[in-house]
């Protein structure tokens, strides 16, 4: 018997959650952080490191009374974060700055000097994240801040993703050659690949700014998939933690990635991690690349597979947007839902609030619902939002079948699919198959998995997952709802590339709305 801790950042709260190797889950606690915005400044969040180290030992304390444990049978602790959450360091690994968040989104004019510099050069890198470079990504936030800081700059000495400074931190490491870096962050936002030995090459990167010379040395390390380890707890935060110093921390990776991984996810599956945003995340053993697609890396979900990202900039920020707009909360708009009927409403929403991430990585769109009448209400909206990013998803899960990576079933994980059954139901109506959903939270489930391998628990990651995993409660998809969600996608497509893309060929939309109104009053008529 083993018990280990499962910690999963959030954008507001860290989550801890300690598990024994025969019984489970043994208990979970959840401890808040702020996230720092400016109204002057919508692109920019940021959030304090101190902070989330502060949250992590309030979470972990929390976790072991309840529990009812001591602290000290805990043998492993893994970590997984936001990303690509981006922190600037000096010596001793001292932050010079806050993270750049996953969500801020100040670097869009660096990601595109990346994206069109890397066409020009025919860098194979580019089109191992679907061709565009994004502003959340890595390369992009550190260059905005090496050009927004320059007081700063002598004392910079290298940039980390949020997992592997937790993890460097919790290790007493302070010497950055000594850092181990994460091959799932590395490889889905700052380009590295074994293929062509690591990262860009510097010729490339200096190219891009001088700002960028010596860069490559400077993120220069050990690059690990999670099966290795990041070091062992310091005696420092062994104390602060109420754990014992020495026991191992594997290598961190991001919170969608290992939410995959806690929600049993295996080759042929895809996990669409709802929260926030959605992270769409798939593996495979060949690596097959996907236009649009906006990461394929060895390694990164599963150390045996290639694992593939995609996903929506913004979801259950969306559904909240739209509540707080109406001065309510999203659960009181959704009370009622369930009632509505596939098309019913004669809106068409597009879920651009936040940029495209896939399959256009686009961060210039904005939201668009079209079909409004005199009567419509903040609730239609909500139901119309929920389908929009549905058929988004459907977009995304088809341009990855057609490039070969296997979608046989589909997992609805993350915050939102437990809390929300209308969801769930529009997804399987809307893509025509059955969506599974874990019969809990797998939310740093995924996490504790690895901490049991790190512990010497369990053999491999299918072994765990066969003893951790949550049952699922399935989802079948109503026929008739399916026949007219395929309607309603139709127009969908053509509007999400007619609108989307800045090059898109003339397309005729005259038809979209009379059949939206159409659509709707034939499923007015029948009931």
């Amino acid at each position: 018997m083993s018990i280990v801790a499962g910690v999963d950042f959030g954008t507001l709260s860290v989550r801890v959650t300690l598990l024994d190797s025969e019984k489970g889950r043994l208990g979970t606690a959840i401890a808040e952080y702020p996230l720092h915005r400016k109204r002057e400044d919508p692109d920019y969040a940021t959030q304090s490191h101190q902070d989330q180290m502060d949250a992590l030992v309030k979470a972990t304390r929390k976790a072991i009374a309840d529990a009812g444990i001591d602290g000290h049978q805990i043998e492993a602790m893994a970590l997984d974060t936001t990303g690509s959450s981006v922190i600037p360091v000096g010596e001793n690994l001292e932050p010079l700055d806050d993270y750049y968040l996953w969500c801020d989104h100040r670097a869009k004019e660096e990601a595109r000097q990346i994206t069109e510099l890397a066409h020009q050069e025919k860098l194979e890198a580019i089109e191992w994240c679907g061709g565009v470079y994004s502003h959340e990504w890595g390369f992009a936030k550190l260059l905005h801040w090496l050009r927004h800081n320059p007081e700063k700059r002598s004392r910079f000495l290298t940039a980390l993703e949020h997992c592997d400074m937790v993890a460097a931190t919790l290790c007493g490491i302070t010497d950055a050659t000594r850092v181990k870096r994460s091959v799932c962050a590395m490889g889905h936002k700052w380009m590295w690949n074994p293929k062509w030995n690591g990262l860009p090459p510097q010729d490339f990167l200096s190219k891009l700014d001088p700002l960028f010379d010596g860069i490559r040395e400077k993120l220069a390390g050990d690059y690990e998939t999670s099966d290795k380890l990041a070091g062992r707890l310091s005696p420092k935060w062994a104390e602060a933690l109420g754990l014992r110093a020495g026991i191992p921390i594997p290598v961190g990776a991001f919170d969608a990635h290992w939410d995959a991984i806690g929600a049993g996810c295996r080759e042929g599956d895809v996990v669409n991690v709802v929260g926030t945003s959605t992270c769409i995340i798939a593996m495979q053993k060949k690596a097959n690349l996907v236009p649009g697609v906006c990461g394929v890396v060895p390694g990164s979900v599963h150390p045996d597979y290639t694992g593939v990202e995609a996903g929506l900039s913004a979801t259950g920020d969306i559904f909240e947007a739209i509540a707080r707009r109406a001065g309510h909360k999203v659960s009181e708009l959704s009370k009622g839902l369930e009632a509505y009927r596939a098309g019913q409403t004669g809106l068409l929403r597009l879920s651009w609030d936040n940029g495209d991430r896939t399959v256009l990585v686009n961060s210039e769109l904005g939201g668009i619902t079209l079909g409004w009448n005199l009567v419509h209400t903040a609730q239609d909206e909500l139901h119309a939002a929920i389908e929009g990013t549905a058929f988004h998803t459907r977009i995304i899960l088809e341009r990855m079948a057609e490039y070969g990576v296997p979608v046989d079933r589909v997992i609805n994980a993350g915050g939102i699919p437990q809390n929300n059954a209308v969801l769930n139901q529009i997804y399987a109506d809307v893509l025509g198959k059955p969506v599974l959903v874990p019969a809990g939270i797998p939310t740093s489930l995924g996490s504790g998995i690895f901490a049991l391998l790190a512990a010497g628990a369990f053999p491999t990651i299918e072994a765990a997952q066969e003893k951790m995993c949550l049952p699922y409660k399935t989802v079948e998809p109503n026929p008739k709802a399916h026949t007219v969600y395929n309607r309603l996608f139709a127009l969908y497509r053509k509007v999400y590339f007619a609108l989307g893309q800045r090059n898109a060929e003339a397309a005729a939309l005259g038809d979209v709305l009379p059949e939206l109104r159409r659509i709707a009053a034939e499923v007015r008529r029948e009931g």
